[in-house]
């Protein structure tokens, strides 16, 4: 790995030249994979990568006029001093907000490469097109920036809201519901069983546990979210997971008070306030109806609430 130090005149140009070469290429995968959800905010890289384009090729024919025809390839990574570029353009679907700083952080990074150049530069015309370049670079940073402050359009802010639905709304509800409704059975089953709020405590805990970690793999192996647009697999899973966790935990809690009989009074109450949560977020989020969101989601828990009471005193 060389020092940007090191580099002479014919070799700063080359890099130069790869990197607008990458940060058009770049654009391009920005702007094709937010086409079908963010249209507008599309055209914009799309704009942004025909002046990269531009950018280059004013440097090849500045190169061409200095040191003629082949240019050696010098890459970012192969010069000390360059940030890496974590490559979030190949996960799809693209999240709006990480292309906006990316493309920012981006922008900064080679104003700067091009602002320390053409101090080094000791020919006219190089250090010229650099320092020109730079302000360019200052400006494409201002329209990053820019964009990460526009207003979506009606189109495209119901679409957000629609991935939003799809890659948190959807695994954490999931994730909510199973870990609220199945630990009731195990935890109450417990409480009856042995009348000790330690020893349910730690079967409620062992169970949301369990459960997290289950419904998290579940999740996450589910699909790889290229064809269904609904986000990063982990990232599912994890939210997914700790929503199971947590919907298992909330119950589990009161059972670190000694007395059984009041833990589970208290116990009853947060699974009432879970199963209202959920009926709500089905409601406003699904668009089920209040009612029928209500009553599903109160049969299934007194259904397992049930099972659970059954077995433990029997």
């Amino acid at each position: 790995m060389r020092t940007f130090e090191s580099l002479t005149e014919q070799e700063i140009l080359a890099l130069a030249i790869t990197q607008e070469e990458e940060d058009a290429r770049v654009y391009a995968d920005f702007a094709d994979g937010l086409e079908t959800n963010y249209p507008e905010q599309a055209a914009k890289f799309s704009i942004m990568r025909r002046e990269e384009d531009g950018h280059r090729h004013r440097l090849l024919e500045l190169y061409k006029t200095r040191f003629g025809d082949h240019v050696p390839l010098i890459r970012r990574q192969d010069v000390r001093g360059f940030v890496s570029r974590r490559p979030v353009w190949l996960t799809r679907p693209l999240g709006l907000k990480t292309v906006q700083k990316t493309a920012e952080s981006m922008e900064v990074e080679t104003r700067r490469f091009y602002e320390v150049a053409a101090r080094r530069a000791t020919d006219t015309g190089i250090r010229q097109l650099l320092g020109d370049l730079a302000e360019e670079e200052r400006r494409h940073a201002h329209t990053a920036e820019q964009i990460s402050l526009t207003q979506l359009n009606e189109s495209e802010a119901s679409q957000q809201k629609r991935l939003f639905l799809l890659q948190v709304i959807q695994p954490g509800l999931a994730g909510l519901m199973d870990g609220s409704v199945s630990t009731l059975a195990p935890l109450f089953c417990a409480a009856f069983a042995t009348h000790n709020s330690w020893a349910t405590f730690l079967v409620g805990l062992a169970a949301s546990v369990g459960a997290g970690i289950s419904m998290g793999f579940a999740e996450a192996l589910s699909d790889d979210g290229s064809l269904t647009g609904r986000g990063h697999p982990w990232v599912r899973g994890f939210v997914c997971g700790l929503m199971t966790t947590l919907g298992g935990i909330g119950h589990t809690l009161p059972y670190l008070i000694p007395n059984v009989h009041t833990a589970t009074a208290i116990a009853v109450c947060v699974v009432l306030v879970e199963l209202g949560v959920i009926s709500w977020v089905r409601h406003r989020f699904m668009d089920s109806p209040l009612v029928s969101a209500i009553l599903q989601v109160a049969l299934g828990g007194a259904l397992v609430f049930a099972a659970g009471i059954l077995i433990g005193i029997s």
